[in-house]
Formats: C-alpha cells, sequence, structure tokens
C-alpha cells in the first residue's frame, strides 16, 4: 500500500464540513448498494465535529450504519472529553442508528482491558468503507503520537503515554486505519502549518504512516 494523496484546499471550515458530510454520504450511499451495510470510523475534534451536524437531516438508511471510533481517551463512558460522547450528543441520538450498531471504545473499563475488548470488535469488521482522520499540530492522527512505537501487528493499541491529556487512550493502530476503502483527513490548518509542511516533504510523521490502496482524501481549511 502507498500513501497517495489528494489534497482539497477549502476557504473556510464552513465549506470543509459540508465537503467531509458530501463525502461520508456518498460512501455510505454506495456501500449500503454494494453490499447493504456502512462501516463508518468517526475522528474526534472540532473539525469533524462541523461535520457531524451536518448529516442529521440527511436521508440515508440509517439502519444500515455501523460506527467504530479511530481512538479514545481512558476515561469515564460519560465524560465530556471522550469523542464517543461528542458524536453521540451532536450526530448519533439524532439519527436512527441502532444502539447495537454503534461501537464505542470501552475505555471506562480500563486501557488493557479496553484494548483487549476492542480487538475482537474491529477484527470482525475489516474492511472499514470509510476511515475519518485528524491531524495535530504535531503530525499525531488518531492517538499515534510522534516518536511512539508500537507492535505493527496489532489492530488496536494500548496508549501510556500520550503527550497530550489524559496520558492513557486506546487506539486503532496504523495497519487497521488503512484496511479500509476510503481514507479522509478533515484538518484545520490553524497553527499547522509545519506538520503539514513536513508531511508534504516526506518526513516521517504518524499521518504519513497511513497508506491505502486508494487514493487518500485530505480536505484543508484556513
Amino acid at each position: 500500500m502507498t500513501q497517495s494523496l489528494h489534497w482539497q484546499h477549502l476557504d473556510n471550515t464552513e465549506i470543509l464540513a459540508q465537503k467531509a458530510a458530501d463525502l461520508i454520504l456518498k460512501n455510505a450511499e454506495h456501500a449500503i448498494a454494494e453490499k447493504g451495510c456502512f462501516k463508518l470510523v468517526l475522528a474526534g475534534g472540532s473539525t469533524p465535529e462541523n461535520a457531524y451536524r451536518l448529516l442529521i437531516k440527511a436521508k440515508t438508511d440509517w439502519g444500515k450504519w455501523h460506527i467504530y471510533y479511530g481512538d479514545e481517551r481512558t476515561l469515564a463512558a460519560d465524560h465530556k472529553d471522550r469523542n464517543s460522547k461528542m458524536a453521540y450528543e451532536v450526530f448519533l441520538k439524532h439519527t436512527a442508528i441502532p444502539a447495537s450498531q454503534i461501537h464505542a471504545m470501552p475505555t471506562e473499563l480500563g486501557t488493557e482491558a479496553a484494548k483487549k475488548s476492542y480487538q475482537a470488535v474491529v477484527e470482525a469488521a475489516l474492511p472499514f468503507d470509510l476511515v475519518l482522520l485528524g491531524m495535530g499540530e504535531d503530525g499525531h492522527t488518531a492517538s499515534l503520537f510522534p516518536d511512539h512505537f508500537h507492535d505493527l501487528d496489532e489492530s488496536v493499541h494500548a496508549i501510556y503515554n500520550s503527550p497530550k491529556p489524559p496520558s492513557e487512550r486506546i487506539s486503532l493502530s496504523v495497519k487497521t486505519l488503512g484496511n479500509s476503502t476510503q481514507i479522509c483527513f478533515l484538518i484545520s490548518e490553524n497553527n499547522k502549518q509545519q506538520a503539514l509542511a513536513a508531511w508534504k516533504k516526506g518526513d516521517n510523521l504518524p499521518v504519513a504512516s497511513i497508506k491505502s490502496t486508494n487514493t487518500i482524501e485530505v480536505l484543508l481549511a484556513k
């Protein structure tokens, strides 16, 4: 697999959110028509959040959607800083996606227990149809951080030394994130120009480690 990228530079985050929502719905329509279900991996952060809000009124067969997460902080299930809490409040609770098809990372069980539990969930689900990712100022994506090393054969990693609090998390692995028909990065460029330049130059950053057999979409907004 390679990292063939299609960069789209957009004027603002509102346009990015609409582009992302359109891309999600296009992938959903295609996946449901082809195989009867749509397996989507959600990203955390304010940039994806804006796209999720736009999906609420979409005309789609919500009963065929299956939701997964790229990473999660080790926090209580209802903690406001969890990616699953954000996604539920702004998006999922407003849809008819069955609760049994929303696969939150159970980090309230503890990091190691959550990792083992989610490994079984992920390995039964692969391949995904669409993986959404963001990028931090240091070039991290999901909870894969620069200069951190993980077992390349793992599907899910336990993270114990995140440079951003909280220190404990779990994250889908590079291998798992790449096992998807489509991958799309949603990135607000604020304070990220240095990481973007390093990525384009080919530096060894977590964002650059995500590979795909298909072209990866990168939506950027000022």
